[in-house]
């Protein structure tokens, strides 16, 4: 395992998991001090590597417990919207595209399209992922894939 302190510079002191601030000088025995957390990077067909992540400790013990839950921005306005966390392990495994919400405006679709991919950078950096607006039936779907 690295040092806490160097996982804790590569991730900027949030956490990958609910994206909030990690105090660098919590306690490890803390809820919200920091932990390393061991994260599979799932690569299509090549196998599966580990990345050392930063994450509250009370997030990494609940990820261990349950899949965690990757909020969307309450700033958003999206109808239906996906999962965030499932989403991103199924296209990181098998690639494609997936419809992940529905809005009303392309304005809405347009910045919850730049907060995804900037979340997802932090949430899942070895993948790369891309966005698509499809306009219909007076609403705006927003897709997202990964290659």
């Amino acid at each position: 395992m690295s040092d806490l302190n160097q996982i804790g510079q590569n991730d900027n002191w949030r956490c990958w998991l609910c994206d909030e601030p990690v105090d660098p000088d919590g306690s490890v025995n803390s809820d919200q001090g920091p932990s390393a957390d061991s994260y599979a990077a799932s690569k299509a067909k090549k196998g599966a590597t580990t990345v050392e992540r930063l994450a509250h400790r009370s997030c990494n013990t609940m990820r261990g417990k349950i899949a965690p839950v990757v909020p969307w921005s309450k700033e958003l306005f999206v109808f239906d919207p996906a999962a965030i966390f499932e989403s991103v392990e199924r296209l990181a495994k098998k690639g494609g595209r997936e419809a992940v919400g529905r809005c009303a405006t392309n304005e809405d679709a347009e910045q919850a399209s730049i907060w995804l991919l900037d979340r997802l950078s932090r949430l899942a950096p070895t993948t790369k992922f891309f966005t698509e607006i499809t306009p219909g039936a007076g609403q705006f779907l927003l897709k997202l894939s990964a290659k």
